[in-house]
């Protein structure tokens, strides 16, 4: 079991060359923020695609708001899908580029879908009212995070990325408690705040039977059951 992420830069062919710089160092900063809950190294390819494989009760929407939040970030388009992957046979040093198994193919055919339907953000747990659920409050998520201006990113992730109160943002951007409030404000940072809050309350609802979103080749249960693409999914 695990959780199989994928996200890719919305056009990037636009700026190729940067969006691979770009990639790269995300690679980097979500190997780092994740931790012992990667199953594979991040990786990205030449499509612009970053791949992930973390462990089944990881938190994907830690890779939006540090992507979205970061400073001279792009807009991506996410799929997490919660599943079976199959074993690693380099004992654990192959990145996920070179992983496979059936949460894989559901997350390569839910991005395809993606992007012909200009989703952002899809999310299968394998638990049908959690991804109805979901998809009430995402969109409004995506909306909140793409309205965002640098400075107002920049505010919005010392509050939700590294947890800081007012006083301590002002106190590392080193202006006004008054200029932060207004800040505040301008981002709805509480408004952020409670919204991915309440997202989290939701996804963490599926923990409790983690069963794969899809199954494999042979197991009970079709896509019908488990909340495979064409069913209800998280989407925004």
């Amino acid at each position: 079991m695990g959780l199989v992420l994928f996200g890719d830069v919305v056009g990037s062919r636009r700026d190729s060359a940067g969006s691979t710089a770009w990639l790269r160092d995300l690679v980097a900063e979500l190997d780092t923020v994740y931790g012992n809950e990667r199953l594979a190294r991040f990786g990205f390819t030449q499509g612009d695609e970053l791949q992930g494989l973390l462990a089944p009760a990881a938190d994907p929407f830690t890779a939006v708001l540090h992507t979205a939040l970061g400073l001279g970030g792009r807009r991506m388009r996410w799929v997490a899908v919660r599943g079976e992957a199959d074993d690693d046979p380099t004992g654990g040093a192959a990145p996920a580029t070179e992983r496979t198994g059936p949460a894989f193919v559901v997350a390569r055919e839910a991005i395809d879908e993606a992007r012909t339907g200009h989703e952002r953000l899809v999310v299968i747990t394998g638990r049908a009212e959690t991804d109805a659920l979901l998809a009430e409050l995402t969109p409004a998520l995506v909306d909140l995070l793409d309205s965002l201006t640098e400075r107002q990113r920049l505010v919005a992730g010392l509050a939700l990325i590294d947890d800081l109160r007012q006083s301590e943002v002002a106190e590392r951007l080193h202006v006004r408690r008054a200029t932060i409030s207004v800040s505040f404000s301008r981002a709805r940072v509480r408004s952020l705040q409670r919204l991915v809050a309440g997202i989290r309350r939701v996804y963490a609802s599926s923990w409790g039977d983690l069963r794969p979103a899809i199954d494999g080749p042979g197991e009970s249960g079709g896509p019908g059951e488990s909340g495979g693409p064409g069913h209800e999914t998280a989407t925004a």
